[in-house]
């Protein structure tokens, strides 16, 4: 019984070390690229997508984050524009919509890959769900739909 219980103790260490190595250099490189603002560059290259969407282009940033850091950094950036740029309800829902599939895709694809999945199918298959299932979300929800019609105003 205790051999077992150290087994599975030195291998959730492990896991959690292997995660580290990864997501740890990657929350660092971002808070970088923030200060130096590339973020916002890179935010801006995806302002076809967010047209796509029929979205405005002040959802690139959130969505950037979305996609590289993941939920739980992407949720407070998504909050934080909601309430900066006072982005439209339909907007917050599409960008949640997306990152539903696409959430943190660089940082799970590297962790994935750690354990011998093809990380470029993982990578693309969720990217190809996420645009399409954010596209179809799109043309359904209107902006003129009452579901939607409180804007965030705050």
């Amino acid at each position: 019984m205790l051999s077992i219980l150290t087994e599975a103790a030195v291998g959730s260490f492990n896991s959690i070390k292997q995660i580290a190595f990864i997501v740890i250099p990657l929350m660092i490189v971002m808070e970088i690229l923030k200060d130096l603002g590339i973020l916002d560059k890179i935010a801006r290259l995806f302002s076809p997508l967010v047209k796509i969407y029929d979205m405005k282009e002040e959802s690139g940033f959130p969505l950037v984050i979305g996609i590289v850091i993941g939920l739980s950094y992407g949720a407070g950036m998504i909050i934080q524009s909601a309430q900066e740029d006072k982005l439209p309800r339909r907007d917050l829902y599409l960008l949640t919509y997306f990152l539903v599939a696409a959430h943190a895709v660089f940082e799970d694809t590297a962790i994935f890959v750690a354990f011998g999945v093809n990380g470029m199918l993982l990578f693309i298959t969720r990217l190809i769900v996420a645009a399409l299932f954010t596209y179809l979300a799109s043309r359904w929800m209107k902006p003129e739909s009452p579901f939607l019609e409180n804007e965030v105003n705050n």
